[in-house]
């Protein structure tokens, strides 16, 4: 059956947020399994909603996306939101489209910094909160606590009466069971308190029957068929397909399109309608152009919608071609004009990107939210067949009251006691101020403010100081004047002189000064980084010598050498530790680190000149 023959007071549109990892996808699998949307012998993979394979991979919701489930004679759209700062322009375009939001809150873990993010933005939206605590069947789960805790963060966050007053509910999206009290049996527990909570405390979408068809576009989609898609909740009147609407957009001319498709959603697909009605989540078709923040009407007359203004970027790197001697022998979209339309779509349908074209026509500016927004790019670009290089992400300062400001954050960290000092002398050398801090059962928290160029590459550190048990997460705060010079890496580099494949004997030699970031057998190049020297200073090694043969061999000199494994960088990894004079070299097949003049000789006279030029 059809949506389109439900009333608008029959749906409800709903947004799950959470911090990463606290079972938010997982939650929204239950749902859907629950709600009769799968057959009973149909295999459905865990955490069916996440369709990126990135996603997957690292755990992740990385898009917004939409679902809805039937439940008796109600339509519940879901939108899943994802939890990490770098995406929080999904997350706040989503808020235009429901009118409620369910908190999944870990019961161990309870509110972290993304819970807060995402929740300022629910409650600001006026908002209606369910609060789910998960996992209450792990060992050390604290379910009273963690309700405390929801209820001193609405406080903090300026909820309003009935927004504090939100019902709680207990259980664990991973066995499908939601209770009202966390000393409540599980035994024989479903999902139906859940369903009835929403449909009970969420209230059905605002309508206005006069005005005709009006819609915001909050998200895009791609279809090869129909090419964009755009998605929305439709906020009065009813649309058909073959109906003449209008795009309305920010200082330009109306324009006419025809609805081509209507697109409605249901479990973990589309289906296709053929009249939308208001108060209902749709994705229409038939635009040629169509961006996030347009108002699609059925009047030119009609006044345009306001978008909600997100969060600004924060850093900028440089995507280039790559100019290496390995250039295109292992991807095919390497082409200035390729990577270029590449990144014009994506900041096309991903808001909180922005691209900028350089003086030199190879090279494009592309601003962002944080580093992994970006890295994500460039891993979907390199499976895509895409060579490119990536230049380490600097912060874009702005001109105020005639000083230069940068961007701080708000870093919330979680760290076991006795790796505090560690951590509390690297976020010093990073111009890290103390805002606050507590401890208890064995782990400290603290809440600090730090420039975001402090940040850059801190999250690897926290792992290694705290022996891969540290949390952090962080939250733009605001832009104050420049806080002064900040070196976030004191090691230099192992940079190789000459192009060909490594051996294991010159390997073995270099390794005695410091640490290789290649194998035996690998290809390098002149101005390519294989190593990290403990010394500050770059040192220029050769790492394609092989051993000469003679007939005068010692005893036992001849011995297999054993390498000591490389470390190998991820794509995200790579992008913070490079230092401003070097790039990343991202490939289908490989993550090279190299300098960004290949040359020596070029690279130490570039280097004498800009001493030159400082003094």
């Amino acid at each position: 059956m059809s949506t389109s023959t439900i009333t608008s007071d029959q749906i409800r549109n709903i947004a799950i947020i959470a911090h990463v990892d606290h079972g938010k996808t997982t939650l929204v699998d239950q749902l859907l399994k629950q709600s009769g949307a799968f057959r009973e012998n149909q295999v459905l993979e865990d955490r069916a909603m996440d369709s990126m394979d990135q996603e997957r991979e690292r755990g992740i919701t990385i898009k917004a996306k939409n679902t809805s489930v039937r439940w008796g004679d109600n339509v519940i759209n879901i939108v899943d939101t994802p939890g990490h700062a770098d995406f929080g322009g999904e997350v706040e375009r989503v808020m235009n489209m429901v009118d409620g939001v369910m908190l999944v809150v870990d019961a161990y873990e309870g509110p972290q910094a993304q819970t807060r993010f995402v929740l300022k933005k629910a409650l600001a939206a006026g908002l209606s909160p369910i609060v789910f605590i998960n996992k209450i069947d792990r060992p050390n789960a604290r379910p009273m606590e963690m309700h405390d805790e929801v209820l001193e963060l609405f406080l903090d966050l300026d909820a309003n009466d009935e927004q504090f007053n939100a019902p709680f509910l207990y259980g664990s999206a991973k066995n499908g069971v939601a209770i009202e009290k966390p000393e409540d049996s599980t035994e024989g527990a479903d999902m139906i308190p859940l369903f009835e909570a929403i449909l009970s405390n969420v209230p059905a979408p605002e309508t206005k029957d006069e005005g005709g068809f009006k819609m915001l576009v909050s998200n895009i989609d791609w279809s090869d068929y129909v090419g964009r898609i755009a998605i929305g909740k439709i906020l009065s009147g009813n649309v058909n397909i073959g109906d003449t609407v209008w795009r309305l957009r920010k200082d330009k001319p109306p324009q006419r399109s025809k609805i081509a498709k209507i697109f409605e959603y249901a479990a973990l697909a589309t289906s296709e309608a053929q009249q939308a009605v208001a108060g209902n989540i749709v994705g229409l078709a038939g635009f040629e152009e169509v961006d996030i923040g347009e108002t699609i009407t059925s009047s030119e007359e009609s006044e345009a919608l306001p978008f909600v203004e997100i969060d600004p970027p924060t850093v900028m790197m440089t995507f280039s071609v790559n100019d290496g001697p390995y250039a295109g022998m292992e991807g095919d979209k390497v082409t200035s004009r390729e990577i270029r339309d590449r990144l014009v779509r994506e900041a096309r349908t991903n808001i909180s990107i922005k691209i900028e074209d350089t003086d030199k026509a190879a090279e494009f500016k592309v601003s962002a939210r944080g580093s992994m927004q970006v890295a994500v790019l460039v891993e979907e670009m390199r499976r895509e067949g895409y060579e490119i290089l990536i230049s380490r992400p600097t912060v874009i300062k702005r001109k105020i009251d005639g000083k230069w400001h940068e961007p701080f954050e708000t870093l919330y960290l979680e760290v076991p006691d006795e790796s505090v000092g560690g951590c509390m002398q690297s976020l010093a050398n990073r111009k890290g101020q103390l805002d606050s801090m507590s401890a208890k059962n064995g782990r400290t928290f603290m809440e600090m403010t730090i420039p975001t160029r402090g940040l850059i590459g801190f999250e690897f550190e926290v792992l290694t100081l705290t022996n891969g048990e540290g949390i952090m997460s962080h939250l733009f705060k605001e832009y104050r004047p420049d806080s002064g010079d900040i070196r976030t890496r004191h090691t230099g580099t192992l940079v190789s002189i000459e192009k060909g494949e490594a051996m294991t004997y010159s390997l073995s030699n270099i390794e005695t000064r410091g640490k290789l970031f290649v194998d035996a057998g690998e290809k390098v190049f002149e101005g390519m980084i294989i190593g990290e020297n403990p010394r500050t200073e770059d040192l220029p090694v050769n790492p394609t010598k092989a051993k000469h043969v003679t007939n005068h061999r010692a005893a036992g000199k001849d011995k297999s050498e054993a390498l000591t494994p490389p470390i190998r960088f991820s794509l995200e990894r790579a992008i913070e530790y490079i230092a401003q004079d070097e790039l990343v070299e991202a490939t289908p097949q490989n993550i090279r680190l190299r300098k960004r003049i290949l040359d020596s000789h070029a690279r130490k006279r570039a280097a004498k000149k800009a001493v030159d030029e400082d003094n």
